[in-house]
């Protein structure tokens, strides 16, 4: 396995690769993986051991080290969408299928790769970048136990942390249930009915905002289970 970390404008990933084929004709499924932390910091068990999980299957993996508090948004789906496009980027050297890029996101990392998800196509948020909506375009993602709403079933902490203020109207921007549209890639989500942090209610919001959009979502909830399961 090819493993190395990469330096980006504003913070850093760490690529798995199976393997560094010669032949150029390999082009493998990328997953980006957004660990949770509740915007103030970054879980290691929801980092590496999901990377290689993946690479495995023989995917490619990697985890974008993104900024949390005191940095606020939108710098954490600003770090992951630098990350999408270092990897398309970089799609012949890493043997990366520029068109097969999963954001993979746990809590409040979910609730981060979520936000590119639904902003990806608004090409303001990328030209101080120098990047177009093309380049960080999501293909898919896949959210576990994610942080979605910043209403009555919010957790409260990560919406305070990313809007770097303890008001609730402007943590309001945040919420996603009311954002998802027709440009929003597939949806994989899971979450379990006992989740005692972020309520399950979130994923159901984001099921019934999906179908409103006619966006694909599949969707496994799980009669138990505690937050932060991670591989369960």
């Amino acid at each position: 396995m090819y493993c190395d970390t990469i330096a980006l404008k504003n913070c850093s990933m760490t690529v798995y690769i199976p393997d560094l084929v010669a032949d150029p004709a390999v082009r493998r499924p990328t997953i980006v993986i957004a660990p949770g932390g509740g915007y103030t910091h970054l879980s290691t068990r929801e980092s590496e051991p999901i990377a290689l999980t993946f690479a495995a299957m023989g995917m490619n993996a990697v985890v974008v080290r993104y900024r949390v508090a005191p940095a606020v948004f939108p710098a954490p789906m600003q770090d992951i969408a630098s990350a999408v496009a270092a990897i398309r980027q970089n799609a012949d050297n890493w043997h990366a299928d520029p068109n097969q890029i999963a954001l993979c996101g746990f809590s409040a990392g979910a609730h981060a790769v979520g936000l590119l998800g639904v902003h990806w196509q608004e090409a303001h948020w990328w030209q101080e970048m120098h990047l177009t909506s093309a380049d960080v375009r999501p293909n898919a993602l896949i959210l576990s136990y994610p942080v979605i709403t910043a209403g009555e079933f919010a957790h409260r902490g990560s919406f305070v942390q990313l809007a770097g203020s303890e008001d609730a109207a402007a943590q309001q921007v945040f919420t996603l249930e009311d954002k998802v549209n027709a440009d929003t890639p597939p949806v994989f989500v899971w979450h379990t009915m006992t989740d005692d942090a972020v309520p399950v209610e979130n994923t159901l919001m984001l099921i019934q905002a999906c179908r409103a959009a006619g966006v694909s979502i599949e969707a496994h909830l799980f009669p138990e289970g505690s937050h932060g399961l991670s591989l369960a």
